[in-house]
């Protein structure tokens, strides 16, 4: 029930850490007025913060000196700016009448309330299901969730896949140009749970680059237990003092499988940092980011694109390349450009079927596959997988 005596003094720092967290999964356009609100209470365990727009909820709660306990709401977005332009000085929040007053040092605002009559009520975090590493969460998450689609007509490519089999995760997204695939271990509460789940994309990967870096606790993964393994429809996250839930995708997720080549005709290895720069200048000439070419031969690379009234750009880069005399494939520098930022070696591996085939990109192992009797090469065992759909050569 909302306060009309609500007051409370908090530290400027962790006011704008908590709200600014909270307003950036809030909707730049809502149906409701409402939905624009965060909701602060203020309590005798401090203050939490919420927001809530019927997909995500956001919710974080920090120490606060708190007068006069209550709960009122104001525009999330709105006093967001506002702490982040503040001195570093203690801020005070109260209520006079229907205004919202702030004061940091010389500062003064006031901010109308927001009636929380209409406001919805916020989700429950499903029970636990296990924890992970927080560095290896954002990670994993962040090589897998560019490959997801953004055509919400097609909502079952907008998430990433998550295929939880005891200890074993997988993280799956693909948008029909190229998809990423990341094998990774964690902490389940069962080892004999197993789940399929659907997460959107853009809000799982908000979730894990908000973790905290220097983070040592583990980050809990919340979808329910036995039985009830995602009966909510929601994915819930909680690190630290953070939760957030957001609301599964109701879709099938397309069988990646038989996209996936076992092995490969030719194998080519690449230092990562100067093939990206190669990119860079040598994509300046694509036109609306069209294709780049590359020509592998035995001992290096060649970069190539343009040849029309754009201008023509070529770079040469020293590669080992084995399995034929040469391999001419042209690729979207962009998705090219993603899948290199996201290996996490010195070294790319590529493997190749035909130049009409998609091919793989992989983070360099301790040994490359040897070439067997018929001439092909294994895909190498790897936890990360990058496979990328050519784009068609001319002529």
């Amino acid at each position: 029930m909302e306060s009309q005596q609500v007051s409370f003094r908090v530290a400027k720092d962790d006011l704008a850490h908590a709200v600014t967290w909270v307003a950036r999964s809030l909707p730049n356009r809502v149906t409701q007025p409402v939905l624009r609100a965060i909701v602060i209470t203020a309590d005798d365990n401090g203050l939490e913060f919420a927001g809530f727009d019927y997909e995500v909820s956001t919710k974080v709660r920090i120490s606060a000196e708190v007068i006069e306990p209550g709960r009122i709401a104001v525009a999330g977005k709105l006093i967001a700016e506002i702490t982040n332009t503040l001195p570093n000085k203690p801020v005070e929040i109260s209520l006079d009448g229907s205004k919202v007053e702030l004061r940091c040092g010389s500062s003064r605002f006031e901010l109308p309330q927001i009636p929380l009559d209409d406001y919805p009520q916020l989700p429950t975090l499903p029970e636990v299901t296990g924890s992970i590493d927080p560095q290896l969460f954002t990670r994993a998450t962040t090589q897998v969730a560019s490959a997801a689609g953004k055509d919400d007509t097609l909502p079952m490519l907008t998430g990433v896949n998550m295929e939880i089999t005891g200890r074993r995760l997988r993280l799956v997204a693909t948008d029909r140009f190229r998809l990423a695939v990341r094998n990774l271990e964690w902490k389940p509460v069962s080892e004999s749970i197993t789940a399929k789940l659907l997460i959107p994309a853009k809000t799982l990967l908000e979730n894990a680059r908000s973790v905290d870096p220097h983070l040592t606790d583990p980050v809990e993964l919340a979808v329910g237990t036995g039985d009830e393994v995602g009966a909510d429809g929601l994915f819930g996250v909680h690190a630290e003092n953070r939760e957030t839930t957001t609301r599964l995708l109701d879709a099938e997720f397309p069988n990646i499988q038989p996209l996936l080549p076992k092995v490969h005709n030719a194998i080519a290895t690449v230092e990562i940092a100067p093939l990206q720069e190669a990119i860079r200048r040598v994509s300046l000439v694509t036109e609306r980011n069209s294709q780049i070419r590359m020509r592998f031969t035995a001992e290096e690379l060649t970069l190539s694109a343009g040849g029309s009234d754009a201008g023509h750009a070529e770079e040469t880069l020293p590669c080992a390349f084995r399995g034929r005399d040469e391999m001419v494939i042209a690729f979207n520098p962009a998705y090219l450009k993603d899948g290199l930022s996201v290996i996490d070696t010195d070294r790319v591996v590529f493997g190749f079927v035909e130049s009409s085939r998609p091919a793989i990109l992989l983070p360099e192992p301790e040994e490359l596959p040897e070439q067997t009797e018929d001439g092909t090469y294994a895909t190498p065992d790897t936890d990360f997988l990058y496979l990328l759909m050519p784009v068609r050569l001319p002529g």
